[in-house]
C-alpha cells in the first residue's frame, strides 16, 4: 500500500537524520568548491599548471578515503551504537572547518588539502552509518521513501552547497564568508544530530580489524555470498560511476559544446539535481512503498536511451559567433537547447528512480548483524567506480573524443545494462 512519505519529516524516527545528512552534504560541496575557486582564482603564487593539477588533486582527494577508511567504518558502524557515533563524527566536523577557516585566513592550499581528506574521512565513517541506521527507524513500507527523501537531500545539497560556495567566495569577504557559513553548518549538523533516536549494536563483540586489505576482501566475500546485495552494490556503482561523468563534464560541456558561459553549467547541474531528488520521490509513489526492483529494466533504459540523445540534441546547438559565450537567456532563447534541457530531466528523473529501489534492497537483503559492512563495501565500489570513470575520461579524450561522444559512449553502456535486467526481473528474491 502505498504510503505518503512527507509524514517522515515530522517525526524523530526521520527528521534529525535527514536535517544531518543535509547539512553534511551541503557543508562538504561548500568547502570543496570554495577550495577548487581558491585554488584557480584567488592564489597568486601558483602556475596554470600547478592551479590545474591542485584542482585535480583536490577531486581526488576527498574520494580516497572512502576506498581506504570504509572497511573500519562499516565495522565501528556494525559495532557501536549507531546515533552516537554520528554525534561523535558531527562534533569533529567543527573542529575540521575551523582547521578549514585558518586555511582559507592564511590562503594556505596544502592545509585546506589537508582538511578536505579529513572532510573525506569524516564522510566515509558517516556513509555506512546514514544508510544503516534507517531500517533500525523505518518500517519496511517506508524504506523506498525514506531511502528517495535522502537522495533527495543529498543532491539538493550538492547544488545549493556547490552555488552558494561559488558565489560567497567570489563575493566582498569571500573566504570569511565561506568561513562563517561552514562552521554554522556544522555547528547546525552537530545540534540535529543529538536528536537522532538511538540505535543499539546487533554485534558488539565484533572484533575489529583495522588491516584495510584483509577486511575488504572480508566483506566483499561477504557480499559475493548474497547475490541481491552484490548485484545491489554493483548497480548502485554504476548510477555513480554516470552521475561522477555528468558532474565533473558539465563545465567542459556547457563550454566546449554548447557555447555557455557558467550560467548554463550552474543551469545544467540545477537541471540535473532537481530531477533526480524529484525521480527520487516519484519512486515511493510508482512502487506504492513496496521494495521492489521491477522499475529497474524501464528506469535503466530510459536512463540509457536520453545519455544517447543528448550527443545528438547537442549538435543541433545554434551558435552566434558574436555574442560569445551564451548567458542561461541566450541559451533557452534557441529552441533546440530545450531538447537538451529535455534530456536531462529524463536522465535524471531515471536515475532517481532507478537509485532509490538499490539502496533499500541492499539494507533489507543484508543481514542486522552486518549491514553497515555491506554498505561499507557499497561505498568502496562506488569510489573505485567513479575513479575509474575519471581515468577512463582522460583516456577517451586523449583519443581525441568529444565530451557527447563520452555521453554516447555512456548511453550504450546503460542500454545494455538495462537489457540485463529485463532479461533477470525481480532478481532481488533470487
Amino acid at each position: 500500500m502505498y504510503q505518503n512519505i512527507f509524514h517522515l519529516l515530522k517525526t524523530r524516527r526521520f527528521l534529525p537524520l535527514f536535517t544531518t545528512q543535509f547539512l553534511s552534504a551541503f557543508n562538504d560541496n561548500l568547502f570543496k568548491i570554495a577550495l577548487v575557486l581558491l585554488i584557480k582564482f584567488q592564489v597568486d603564487d601558483l602556475s596554470s599548471g600547478a592551479s590545474q593539477t591542485l584542482t585535480t588533486v583536490a577531486a581526488g582527494i576527498f574520494i580516497l578515503p572512502f576506498i581506504l577508511i570504509s572497511p573500519l567504518a562499516g565495522q565501528l558502524a556494525d559495532k557501536f551504537d549507531k546515533a552516537k557515533l554520528i554525534q561523535i563524527i558531527r562534533a569533529s566536523e567543527i573542529f575540521l572547518m575551523s582547521l578549514g577557516a585558518v586555511g582559507f585566513f592564511l590562503k594556505d592550499v596544502y592545509l585546506l588539502l589537508l582538511v578536505l581528506f579529513l572532510m573525506g574521512t569524516k564522510s566515509a565513517f558517516f556513509g555506512p552509518l546514514k544508510y544503516s541506521i534507517l531500517p533500525v527507524h523505518l518500517r519496511q513500507n517506508e524504506l523506498i521513501g525514506g531511502n528517495g527523501m535522502i537522495e533527495m537531500a543529498t543532491f539538493l545539497s550538492i547544488l545549493l552547497g556547490t552555488v552558494l560556495g561559488g558565489l560567497l567566495i567570489a563575493g566582498q569577504g569571500g573566504r570569511l564568508n565561506i568561513s562563517i557559513m561552514a562552521i554554522g553548518l556544522a555547528i547546525l549538523g552537530y545540534l540535529s544530530s543529538r536528536y537522532i533516536l538511538k540505535a543499539p549494536s546487533k554485534k558488539p563483540g565484533l572484533k575489529i580489524n583495522f588491516n584495510f586489505f584483509t577486511e575488504a576482501l572480508h566483506i566483499f566475500k561477504m557480499a559475493a555470498q548474497n547475490r541481491p546485495v552484490i548485484i545491489a552494490i554493483l548497480g548502485i556503482s554504476w548510477f555513480w560511476l554516470v552521475g561522477a561523468t555528468f558532474l565533473a563534464q558539465f563545465p567542459n560541456y556547457a563550454k566546449d559544446i554548447v557555447f555557455g558561459n557558467e550560467e548554463v553549467a550552474t543551469l545544467l547541474l540545477l537541471t540535473l539535481s532537481t530531477g533526480i531528488g524529484v525521480g527520487s520521490l516519484l519512486c515511493n509513489r510508482l512502487l506504492k512503498s513496496k521494495i521492489s526492483s521491477r522499475l529497474m529494466p524501464f528506469s535503466t533504459l530510459v536512463l540509457g536511451l536520453f545519455c544517447v540523445d543528448i550527443y545528438f540534441s547537442s549538435q543541433a546547438v545554434v551558435v552566434s559567433q558574436e555574442i560569445g559565450l551564451m548567458g542561461v537567456s541566450q541559451f533557452l532563447s534557441h529552441p533546440g537547447n530545450w531538447r537538451i534541457i529535455f534530456d536531462l530531466i529524463m536522465i535524471s528523473v531515471a536515475g532517481g528512480i532507478y537509485i532509490v529501489p538499490l539502496y533499500a534492497i541492499l539494507q533489507t537483503t543484508s543481514s542486522d548483524i552486518n549491514r553497515s559492512r555491506m554498505i561499507a563495501a557499497n561505498n568502496i565500489m562506488n569510489a573505485v567506480f567513479m575513479v575509474t570513470s575519471a581515468l577512463a575520461t582522460l583516456a577517451m579524450f586523449s583519443l581525441g573524443l568529444t565530451v557527447i561522444d563520452i555521453f554516447l559512449v555512456l548511453g550504450i553502456m546503460t542500454i545494455a545494462l538495462s537489457v540485463l535486467f529485463f532479461m533477470k526481473p525481480n532478481w532481488e528474491n533470487l
